[in-house]
């Protein structure tokens, strides 16, 4: 890589990402516009306010990435912010139909909206460096124990929800009523990712025998296993399943991913299996359990009583065929709580096939963006946390339009950035904040600061520029620099650089700031 080529490469993803952020706002207000006309035959009155609104948000989103992490990918944001506006609309457009039974308060979708973009902000200005996370991981593993326990408290744990549905999955404060599990598990990932890396080489090399086979040492997993096994056991307490299964897959990838042993791949499918069938025994989780697998093998047996739902997706799925009925013309008021659960089935209906494939690409790309993320990050914790975060938003978008479509039972979580619910929706846009600072990090040339842009920086910066691109005739003591045929080529004596491209004192070899080698890791 050329260093001179360090600026133009910024200015060209950042005024990418600037353009696909004014395809979402216009693709959003179109889409606004066409539900107030379906369901009200009228455009809206605020519509000049709604158009204000969204393109603030965009705004503030591609500033605060131009300034707070400028090699970060310049796709990710643009469809996170379309997913999040296709919510919006369907959510909208189910609250102002005079056929819902139950309102989605639509401007409380919005609130949270605002809010999750903020946290996005302050999530990237705080965390200059992801390393810096590794070092709370036991503070982070406590606190996310003690958020998985909140709603079983005597006072805090009595919502609305757990008296309707009997899950015990919300809290309230005052007013505000939201899921701590939703926090809970980005700190899981964290704790996870540093432990996992620490006890690597312990977890991936075979050192204990049983009979003429060599076996992983296990005794690693202990703590590990122990602070998984009771999340799992207090979500079940809690009676519900969706969060178990998705920790218990968050586990397991990024076990395999550092170790690369498909033993404990198997192992896991395994106890998954035993621990669904010892929880379908269980009193406290037997009767949800025959319910969601009596609703996914055969919904129309229990038509009406726990399979209505899953009938009414099915319907609405069948009558939106390949184009759909169109947006605010269809009848997905239907399905009960079409705003959350299903509201998958709900695009499916006035959208069409069409439209629920661009929701599914939307996810793979931002699935895909992650990958890439953890592939070119800097140290193995930052790899392992991005492929943590990764599967977090992933099988969680995978679980619960698998579930729409009976292709697993349903699970109860909610679609990211589309489903109503504003505990989910902030605590995706931080998930979002952290692979973004991944992402800036793995595509930093080393010895250029990370973070916030200040003037120093940014001298430093050209300083750094100016300094590559200039030949040196003459050998300085750290470190020899020659420019043959275009490319830069540094020869490393062991003598520190910068402090931020340095080598190491023992080795010679180039490192970053993190702390680990500037090339390689495990996805590399």
């Amino acid at each position: 890589m050329q260093p001179l080529a360090i600026a133009p490469r910024v200015k060209q993803r950042r005024r990418s990402e600037l353009g696909l952020l004014l395809v979402a706002v216009v693709v959003i207000t179109l889409a606004y516009l066409l539900a107030s006309l379906g369901t009200r035959d009228a455009l809206p009155p605020n519509a000049l306010n709604f158009i204000g609104v969204i393109a603030a948000l965009a705004l503030v989103v591609h500033l605060a990435n131009r300034f707070l992490a400028p090699e970060a990918d310049p796709v990710m944001m643009p469809v996170v912010l379309m997913l999040n506006g296709i919510g919006f609309v369907m959510i909208y457009r189910l609250d102002v139909s005079p056929q819902m039974a139950v309102d989605a308060p639509w401007h409380y979708q919005a609130a949270w909206t605002a809010l999750g973009v903020v946290a996005y902000v302050v999530t990237l200005f705080i965390v200059r460096r992801s390393r810096d996370l590794e070092r709370y991981r036991y503070m982070l593993v406590f606190g996310a124990l003690v958020l998985l326990v909140l709603p079983l408290a005597p006072y805090l744990g009595r919502t609305s929800e757990a008296q309707l549905n009997g899950v015990k999955l919300w809290i309230h404060v005052g007013p505000i009523t939201f899921q701590p599990v939703e926090i809970a598990k980005l700190m899981l990932v964290v704790f996870f990712a540093s432990y996992f890396v620490e006890k690597r080489e312990m977890l991936s090399l075979s050192t204990r025998r049983v009979g003429n086979r060599l076996l992983p040492d296990l005794r690693p997993l202990g703590p590990i296993a122990v602070a998984w096994v009771v999340a799992v056991l207090v979500i079940l307490l809690e009676h519900d399943i969706g969060f178990s299964l998705l920790l218990f897959v968050m586990f397991i990838t990024m076990l395999w991913v550092v170790t690369g042993r498909w033993t404990y791949v198997v192992g896991g499918l395994v106890a998954f299996v035993a621990g669904t069938y010892l929880a379908a025994h269980l009193p406290f989780a037997r009767t949800l359990i025959d319910e969601r697998v009596g609703a996914w093998i055969n919904p129309w047996a229990h038509y009406s009583s726990y399979g209505y739902q899953t009938v009414q997706g099915e319907i609405a799925l069948g009558r939106g065929g390949l184009t759909g009925a169109g947006l605010g013309l269809g009848t997905p008021y239907y399905i009960p709580v079409a705003y959350s659960d299903f509201i998958f089935a709900a695009i499916g209906e006035e959208l069409g096939l069409l439209g629920t494939t661009a929701v599914v690409v939307g996810f793979l790309l931002v699935v895909g963006a992650g990958i890439r993320a953890a592939m070119r990050a800097r140290s193995e914790f930052s790899q392992l946390a991005a492929v943590g975060f990764t599967s977090i938003l992933g099988f969680q978008s995978f679980f619960i339009m698998a579930g729409v479509v009976r292709l697993l039972p349903l699970t109860g979580v909610s679609l990211p950035f589309i489903g109503y619910g504003g505990s989910s929706l902030v605590a995706n846009y931080v998930l979002v904040a952290l692979l973004m600072r991944i992402s800036d990090e793995g595509a930093t040339p080393p010895g250029v600061a990370i973070g916030l842009r200040h003037p120093v920086t940014r001298m430093r910066r050209r300083a750094l520029v100016a300094a590559r691109a200039a030949p040196a005739p003459n050998a300085p003591p750290g470190g020899v620099s020659t420019v043959a045929g275009g490319a830069s080529t540094t020869h490393w004596t062991g003598q520190a650089n910068t402090s931020s491209d340095r080598a190491s004192p023992d080795t010679g070899v180039p490192t970053t700031d993190e702390g680990g080698p500037s090339a390689g890791g495990m996805l590399s």
